[in-house]
């Protein structure tokens, strides 16, 4: 009685006073060849492993000719072998070897080559290679790849006259003579194992049931936007090489059950599309496709009857929807927006000799809320009024005039670098807040750094110097976030190095 040979992957085992010969040794080689390329067919999809050097991208030469260069980069065939090119390797396009038009496909194909041949002279019986190169070869081919023996790395339709071949201006819409890369198919640790070409019509089928779906969420119909998303979501997964034949019929249950709201919201609520034929049809369609998928065949022939009638089906849908005017909503009246405060609304008050009480500025109308009399004791004290840390300080008298010629006598302080500080009151939060500050202009050219409640606001720039119109209110904004409460510590640090910074006057504003 015969005994049935062990099926398996059997492995070399070495034990003491064992003679192996040339077949243990290629034995044990071919063992860990088919256990990688099993790995590889069962574990990573065929195709081009992108992230990998240039992901093996088809250029046109910048020569301008009938070559193409290959970027260096690793694929899988669907046999498992391991598909690398180390170099950018060019290839001509011999017109002799083609009938054009013609498609031309160019193809990484997996190469063995015998290399390292040694024979020893004292024994001729003794010779042979010493060493198996895994290789793979760039190549241009007439028919349409077989990933299970070649990889697709792009294709391109050549017409008569051809004198160039150029990178597709349009990649997801090549033309002639131009380099085509939609075929490509993708491998790695994870992806789609669908041919390029059926997931190409994956793609625009579920383009085409979300443009559909949208002309139905112009006509009002609610439901439709399930169906828009669902469609956005299969495409995602589709981009991201995640569909294929283990996963592509679950998702089209949701898609499908999408569909079927969508037709009971216009049975519903929308007669006039409902009554139609083509709608009819549709309805018809969509359980026709429930029904398919009610199969659970997970096979190649259902996902064929799957794209032809879901691709029906979303014809049909925008058929029934031809001629039905969009639902257009008048837009709501728009409040008008308030306006904002700027400070560049405030370049007027800079010259006024006596700021008003009350003052209409671009569309906003400041109230004078608090005022600061410098060198005025009560004032000062009741606004906590103080300078530090400055290298220099001093009091002074001046009777300047204003641009319009007004002279004006004010007493004042001023200090070199260091910080002035003083609380100002009467606030509303979340108000905007300007205080403005006459000084002598003559020292301009400067900037302050201004904190609200020790929290750093922005910087004010005292920009330009005026030695004949000396006077000037200068104003600062607190924008409406920095108010937040009924009183605020404000402090003006010195940025500019060894500048006066002079106050005679303070006056505080807030619009109403």
């Amino acid at each position: 009685m015969s005994e049935t040979p062990q099926q398996g992957f059997k492995r070399i085992n070495f034990f003491k006073g064992f003679l192996t010969t040339e077949k243990d040794w290629n034995d044990a080689e071919r063992y860990h060849i088919d256990k990688r390329r099993l790995h590889n067919r069962m574990m990573h999809s065929p195709g081009i492993v992108y992230g990998y050097a240039g992901g093996l991208r088809v250029t046109a030469r910048a020569r301008g000719d009938l070559s193409v260069e290959v970027q260096p980069g690793y694929a899988i065939d669907g046999m498992g072998n391991d598909l690398m090119i180390f170099d950018a390797t060019i290839r001509n396009i011999n017109l002799e070897e083609f009938r054009l038009p013609q498609t031309v496909y160019v193809v990484l194909r997996y190469y063995e080559e015998l290399t390292d041949f040694i024979a020893y002279k004292e024994n001729l019986e003794y010779k042979g290679h010493r060493r198996v190169l895994e290789s793979c070869r760039v190549e241009l081919s007439q028919t349409e790849p077989d990933i299970m023996r070649e990889v697709e790395l792009a294709r391109i339709y050549l017409e008569k006259g051809v004198q160039r071949v150029r990178d597709a201006r349009d990649p997801a819409d090549p033309k002639p003579n131009e380099i085509d890369m939609r075929y490509t198919p993708r491998g790695g640790a994870s992806g789609s194992q669908l041919p390029p070409h059926l997931r190409l019509r994956l793609e625009m089928m579920l383009l085409a049931i979300r443009r559909g779906a949208i002309e139905y969420t112009r006509r009002g119909v609610i439901a439709a936007h399930d169906a828009v998303q669902a469609c956005n979501t299969a495409l995602m997964l589709l981009y991201a090489n995640l569909l294929d034949l283990r996963n592509i019929f679950d998702i089209f249950r949701l898609i499908v059950d999408c569909e079927g709201e969508m037709a009971l919201d216009v049975d519903v609520h929308h007669p006039s599309i409902a009554q139609k034929k083509e709608f009819s049809e549709y309805r018809r369609q969509v359980e026709v496709i429930r029904g398919l998928l009610a199969e659970n065949k997970n096979n190649m022939d259902a996902y064929m009857n799957l794209l032809a009638y879901q691709s029906k089906c979303a014809e049909i849908a925008s058929l029934a929807v031809a001629g039905e005017k969009p639902v257009i909503e008048a837009p709501a009246e728009k409040a008008a927006a308030p306006k904002a405060a700027d400070i560049k609304d405030w370049e007027g008050v800079k010259a006024m000799p006596a700021p008003k009480p009350s003052m209409d500025l671009e569309g906003l109308t400041w109230v004078l809320v608090d005022e600061i009399e410098i060198l005025n004791k009560e004032s000062e004290d009741r606004h906590l009024f103080q300078i530090k840390e400055a290298k220099d300080s001093y009091r002074s008298r001046q009777k300047l005039k204003y641009p319009d010629g007004t002279t004006v006598e004010d007493t004042g302080r001023a200090h070199v670098d260091g910080y002035s500080e003083f609380k100002v009151m009467n606030i509303t939060p979340g108000r905007p807040v300007v205080i403005l500050r006459r000084m002598d202009y003559v020292y301009g050219d400067y900037e302050l750094e201004l904190s609200v409640n020790g929290k750093k606001v922005g910087v004010v720039s005292c920009v330009g110097t005026d030695r004949v119109h000396r006077w000037r209110n200068w104003p600062a904004l607190v924008a409406t976030e920095n108010v937040t409460a009924d009183s605020l510590i404000i402090r003006q640090q010195s940025v500019t190095a060894g500048r006066d910074i002079n106050m005679f006057h303070i006056w505080v504003y807030q619009p109403k």
